[in-house]
């Protein structure tokens, strides 16, 4: 009867992939804390070795105590399989080296996270492929901006650190017109408060490191595949050889033709992840499997806590601007409203927020507010049970130039506040104090 029961998201936070252990009777995830795995015989260590058999291997392909953080998060992203990395930028780099290769273009979203900004931008040119950054308020400069070369379209739910609502369901169609895959990153907005699967996305992907975790202790990524992006059409074929053709590093197997809906995801596992070593650590997959078993109850208090504090700055009298999608006022409002899960009404926009300090060198005022922070950490990190703070055109940014910045829409005197799950009142208190002293 259990499957046929759908089952919700708290419920599935808890328990998808978990079993009780069949061997100790343990109700927790155990850790498997090893590196390699015994095989039943010559045999059965051949078919593993070609994929005609699923099994561990070695660690760095697989193991127990991951497998089950993988299918825990495929399932609350509603996605059909996933692989999890040692971190959101191993994650990132897993999900577009499997579908990319020197000459290759991507189109992204110019409102990214720094570090992806990098990656992309940098990285990926020394490897031969180039990448366009694009305004994303308007859907169509992607289109645009699309090449025969380009072989991807990238974007995050909401923007690190403009916090702007990417609208997917327009920009997926534009993708799926070139016969592209659109990938997002859904970080900030997490599974709770946004599915990109359902607006037509292709393939998701996480630094764990951020909500899912939720604590601040641990490093992770997971990359996502809906089962839906069909590899073999008569516009993609052509564009993803590499998905029908017998592959060259792995015993000539076909991904899409031999595993299907999940062919994209073996193949970012054996070509990529077991080829880079990017993989995710049991304990390290058992300490986000901690986090994500309470990822429903942080997000409401996250989303209820940062609603709090951008109303409270958008009538402080120190202040010059806020950005938070959560307020009526912001003009990503409407699509928040259609994208997000509503928390108290409200489209659950998350915990992050930025805003301007009203004074002649608001640059200098942000980092005076920032150290006047009695409890609100000073960090380069987001998504953390306690509230944090940044500069970003200082640190997570500072390697953009200032056109680079200006498209990011990180201006000099924005402060970035990643709100945690603290008394909405002490949070309060510390922003206005802090104010206060870096203005007074």
């Amino acid at each position: 009867m259990a499957q046929d029961r759908e089952f919700g998201f708290a419920t599935r936070a808890v328990h998808a992939g978990a079993i009780p252990d069949p061997v100790t009777g343990a109700r927790a995830t155990p850790i498997h804390q090893t590196t390699s795995f015994v095989f039943d015989s010559a045999e059965h260590a051949a078919s593993l070795f070609n994929l005609q058999t699923f099994g561990n291997v070695y660690t760095r392909i697989s193991n127990p105590t991951v497998a089950v953080l993988e299918e825990r998060v495929a399932s609350l992203e509603g996605g059909r399989a996933a692989l999890a990395c040692a971190t959101g930028m191993a994650a990132q780099m897993t999900a577009l080296l499997a579908i990319l290769k020197a000459g290759d273009h991507i189109v992204a979203a110019s409102t990214l996270y720094g570090g992806t900004v990098g990656q992309l931008g940098v990285g990926f040119s020394r490897l031969g492929i180039e990448t366009t950054f694009v305004d994303p308020s308007d859907p169509d400069n992607f289109r645009k901006a699309i090449r025969p070369s380009t072989r991807a379209v990238y974007g995050e739910t909401l923007g690190n650190p403009r916090v702007n609502v990417f609208d997917i369901e327009p920009v997926a169609a534009i993708a799926h017109e070139h016969g592209l895959p659109l990938v997002i990153d859904n970080t900030v907005a997490s599974p709770y408060l946004c599915n990109p699967f359902d607006f037509g996305a292709d393939i998701v992907v996480h630094s764990a490191t951020k909500y899912l975790g939720g604590h601040g202790t641990t490093m992770a990524g997971v990359v996502v595949e809906s089962g839906k992006f069909d590899w073999g059409s008569a516009l993609s074929r052509e564009k993803f050889p590499e998905m029908l053709e017998p592959s060259v590093a792995y015993h000539g197997v076909k991904f899409y033709e031999t595993f299907g809906d999940f062919g994209y995801t073996m193949k970012a596992r054996m070509e990529v992840n077991r080829t880079f070593g990017g993989s995710l650590s049991p304990l390290n997959a058992w300490l986000i499997l901690q986090g994500i078993e309470t990822l429903h109850l942080r997000m409401q208090a996250h989303c209820r806590n940062a609603l709090a504090v951008a109303r409270f700055l958008s009538e402080h009298p120190f202040v010059s601007w806020v950005n938070y999608p959560g307020l009526s006022s912001s003009r990503d409002h409407a699509l928040a409203k259609k994208q997000f899960r509503a928390v108290d009404g409200v489209p659950g926009c998350s915990g992050i927020l930025t805003f301007g300090i009203k004074s002649p060198d608001a640059a200098k005022a942000g980092e005076r507010f920032i150290d006047a922070c009695e409890f609100a950490s000073h960090l380069a990190n987001i998504g953390d049970a306690k509230t944090l703070v940044i500069h970003p055109a200082s640190t997570t940014h500072r390697q953009l130039d200032e056109a680079q910045l200006e498209k990011a829409g990180v201006s000099a005197d924005m402060v970035r506040l990643s709100v945690g799950i603290e008394e909405a009142d002490d949070i309060l208190w510390d922003v206005d104090q802090a104010l206060r002293r870096a203005v007074g």
